[in-house]
């Protein structure tokens, strides 16, 4: 992975937030998903905190395995999703990175992302007792409709109403404005960051991206999060404008589909960058930049743009337009190729994967992969198995360049 001078700055700031989070007396804590709508939250200065994230800390650390084996000792059936058993582990345990999570005030959960989150986020809401408030952003099937914005809308009405009586005190609509700004601005300069891929060479690659995600998920909506990103950005627009790669003689260049494998982050480096293969963009990563439209100038219905700001998110997408998507994207990146990782935790990204590739190859023309793997179980995971499937890639790759 590419070592950016920005992410001693990460470190230092993912650090600080999980300290203020473990000892504030201050502010309430409230669990969220990875989807949800935080510009509410920190609108009315709630800490929130992200059980998804940590679980792909824990993977990283590679401390994933003895927190699941916790959670499924518990009960948890190794069936669903390993972020899920990850934090249950670490609450069973209160293992894995800062000794696990802060009990919290009350729980948010979106569907945008995942539909089965609301069993996950039920199950701690019982044990915590605590409120749980669920945000249900409807499958785009055919694309964005008036109904589903206006749906939407109201429950972001009432999850405000939720908030007021929960924590005892008017919403703050001024600073909610100026929430919404800065959500904008560092989602902007999180985008573009990542259109610097379109460059040959690429100055970054998609595990540089995977990496650097933290603030954009867990600070969205703070001026730490604006001022973070446009120091990233600054750095890569340096390197494209020198011509500096992210693999050195790039030959070959990657979309990747789905979520990272967190605990082969650096197997995987090494293999792509001794193949002279770059990934250049992700569906995952670019999910985060939905939010650069998340406000507009303060004038009309300021909670349009936002309902559709949670309800565009690529995993909600219907298959057409999925496949449509990354048709775009092979070509506005000037693509060899695509790898599309059916992920044994996530169905709602994985479903339907291998007759997508079919499609997507016959609709432009380059070759793509399937292979099967975990986000956050390594049990789940064979290295022979998936480079021998890279291998195949490449060697498609190298027979139509």
């Amino acid at each position: 992975m590419t070592r950016f001078k920005a992410l001693s700055r990460m470190k230092e700031i993912m650090t600080d937030y999980y300290v203020e989070a473990k000892t504030t007396r201050e502010k309430p804590v409230a669990w969220v998903t990875s989807g949800a709508p935080v510009e509410f939250l920190f609108a009315m200065d709630v800490i929130p905190i992200y059980p998804e994230n940590y679980a792909a800390m824990c993977a990283a650390n590679h401390q994933s395995l003895e927190l699941m084996e916790a959670a499924e000792a518990a009960g948890f059936s190794q069936d669903i999703c390993a972020y899920a058993r990850t934090d249950f582990g670490a609450d069973i345990t209160q293992g894995g990175p800062v000794g696990g999570l802060p009990a919290p005030r009350f729980l948010l959960c979106s569907t945008n992302i995942c539909k089965t989150v609301i069993k996950w986020y039920e199950v701690v809401a019982r044990k915590y007792d605590v409120p749980l408030f669920i945000v249900d952003t409807p499958f785009l099937h055919h694309g964005l409709t008036r109904e589903l914005i206006d749906y939407t809308v109201t429950q972001m009405k009432h999850l405000e109403a939720f908030l007021a009586e929960t924590l005892g005190r008017p919403f703050d609509r001024e600073r909610f404005l100026e929430v919404l700004q800065l959500s904008n601005q560092a989602s902007t300069y999180w985008m573009k960051m990542l259109e610097l891929g379109r460059k040959i060479p690429s100055p970054f690659n998609s595990l540089d991206t995977f990496i650097h995600l933290g603030p954009i998920v867990t600070l969205r909506g703070t001026r730490t999060c604006v001022d973070y990103y446009k120091l990233l950005y600054e750095e890569v627009a340096e390197r494209a404008a020198r011509n500096i790669p992210s693999v050195p003689g790039e030959k070959y260049r990657l979309l990747w589909d789905n979520l990272p494998v967190w605990f082969k982050m650096r197997r995987l480096g090494e293999f792509f960058e001794e193949r002279k293969t770059t990934l250049v963009t992700t569906t995952y990563a670019n999910s985060w930049g939905n939010y650069a439209h998340i406000y507009q100038d303060g004038s009309g219905d300021i909670y349009e743009p936002i309902a559709a700001a949670y309800l565009n998110v690529y995993i909600n997408y219907g298959f057409e337009d999925r496949i449509r998507y990354l048709a775009s994207l092979i070509e506005e990146f000037s693509l060899t190729g695509f790898v599309m990782h059916s992920n044994r935790s996530c169905k709602p990204y994985s479903v339907g994967m291998y007759r997508m590739q079919e499609e997507l190859t016959r609709l432009t023309g380059k070759p793509g992969v399937v292979i099967e793997a975990d986000q956050n179980d390594p049990r789940a995971y064979s290295d022979a198995q998936v480079e021998t499937r890279l291998e195949a890639l490449i060697e498609s790759m190298e027979a139509v360049s």
